[in-house]
């Protein structure tokens, strides 16, 4: 964390070098990664149309504790980071209220770190204003490597979870629910068709 600029000019100037490089993102180097950065590098040294570059997806963070959690992500959502460092918080603040008051999923990335640790509890205290207190909530952290831990757990009770900057929180909307060990929103599947039920017969209207 804050060597990013540094990584991206290192990386560029090796590549000048005619070294083949990789510079190395977690998750996805698109998604909240270094893709980005290395693209305005390139362009602010007048090298976008003649140095090449190739961004490579890779699993999004979010997609990872998705899976981990079950399909909290089946309908629309918003992804948020709550890191201050590069963002406004009242930037931050603006998108959280929008994304709650269109009743989306949201994905909170960077949620807390050991000198930023408030931000966390402002925004469910801004989440309680438009969701019950029940609502579903997951937290993965470092989904899909060693030390991996799932929580399932509800809004009002979120900030009490032990958060840090590998923590990826997935706040459900009014339709999501808990299904034994996993978090569901559903998709409206079985709203907008009528499937049949275990023992073949039309669900009921």
């Amino acid at each position: 964390m804050r060597q990013e600029r540094a990584r991206a000019d290192q990386a560029i100037r090796l590549a000048l070098d005619g070294t083949a490089t990789a510079v190395v993102s977690s998750g996805d180097a698109g998604i909240y990664g270094m893709a980005g950065l290395i693209l305005e590098t390139l362009e602010r040294w007048g090298l976008a149309h003649t140095l090449p570059m190739e961004v490579i997806p890779g699993i999004p963070a979010l997609a990872a504790a998705a899976a981990r959690l079950g399909a909290p992500l089946m309908h629309d959502f918003a992804a948020i980071s709550l890191s201050d460092l590069l963002t406004p918080w009242e930037v931050i603040r603006q998108r959280v209220e929008a994304a709650a008051h269109a009743d989306f999923v949201i994905v909170l990335y960077n949620p807390k770190s050991r000198k930023r640790d408030w931000q966390l509890k402002a925004v469910v205290e801004m989440l309680l204003r438009q969701r019950p207190p029940e609502t579903p909530v997951g937290l993965v952290s470092r989904a899909m490597r060693e030390g991996e831990a799932v929580t399932l757990t509800t809004l009002k009770d979120l900030p009490e979870q032990q958060v840090d900057m590998q923590t990826i929180i997935i706040v459900g909307n009014s339709q999501t629910f808990r299904y034994g060990r996993y978090m569901v929103t559903p998709r409206g599947y079985l709203a907008k068709y009528h499937l049949a039920d275990p023992e073949g017969e039309p669900a009921a209207e």
